[in-house]
Formats: C-alpha cells, structure tokens, sequence
C-alpha cells in the first residue's frame, strides 16, 4: 500500500484571515480561498514544491479550547528574527510549561500553538547534504 501526505489541517473561524497570516509568515501561496477553507502551498518552483504538505484551514463553528494535540515546528536560520516577526504579524508567546528550552512556544492569531526552533548549526546544516 502506499499513501502521501497531502496536507495539514487547521480547524479556524477564519481560514481567509489565518490563512493570510501564516501565507504571509510563510512566504507560502494561497492556492485556494472560500469562506469555508483556504489552501497554501509552498511557492512554486521552491524546493519546497511538491514536496511539503499543503497546509488547508477549515472554519469550524467551535473555538480553540485546548492545547494543540498537533502543531508545526518551525527551523528558521535566525530564530530571534522570527520569533520578533511573528510577534509583529500578531502572533505571541505561549508557556506551556516548557520551561528553558531551545526552542519557542508561540501561537497564532487564533491561539494555535506553533514552535520556532534554533538554527542548525554549520555542523548540523553541513550534514543535512
């Protein structure tokens, strides 16, 4: 049997909104947006493309109520740079009690928690390939 992954899903109020703010935090496209649901994909051409799940917001009529039982993890190359982006695009800090780590608990306008991680170091980058 084979299966690919398609995309992630995100359950929002506002998939035109959310999915805005994370195309915009993302430098990703917007391939599909209705009232009921937006589609971004990496950008075209990226290596990225076709190969990264898409990532599909879908308005439910409930709020967020609890933690995330899924979320992203971001590697950024200046984790302080983007965890300061995020923050001016409406994002903010969440503790969920992960006390001093080496990565970043945020959420997004709807309060869905994502993380920013550290850079790779040169050793940990050079071994990617």
């Amino acid at each position: 049997m084979t299966v690919r992954w398609q995309c992630i899903c995100v359950d929002c109020s506002d998939p035109r909104k959310l999915g805005a703010w994370w195309a915009e935090f993302l430098g990703w496209r917007i391939t599909l947006e209705n009232d009921e649901e937006t589609v971004l994909e990496p950008p075209e051409g990226s290596p990225e493309d076709g190969v990264s799940p898409d990532i599909l917001f879908l308005r439910v009529p409930e709020g967020k109520a609890i933690k995330n039982r899924l979320h992203l993890d971001l590697r950024p190359d200046d984790q302080a740079a983007e965890v300061a982006r995020a923050e001016a695009l409406g994002a903010t800090r969440v503790d969920l009690g992960q006390g001093d780590s080496s990565w970043v608990v945020m959420a997004d306008p709807e309060g869905n928690e994502f993380c920013v991680l550290r850079a790779f170091t040169a050793e940990e980058s050079a071994s990617l390939g």
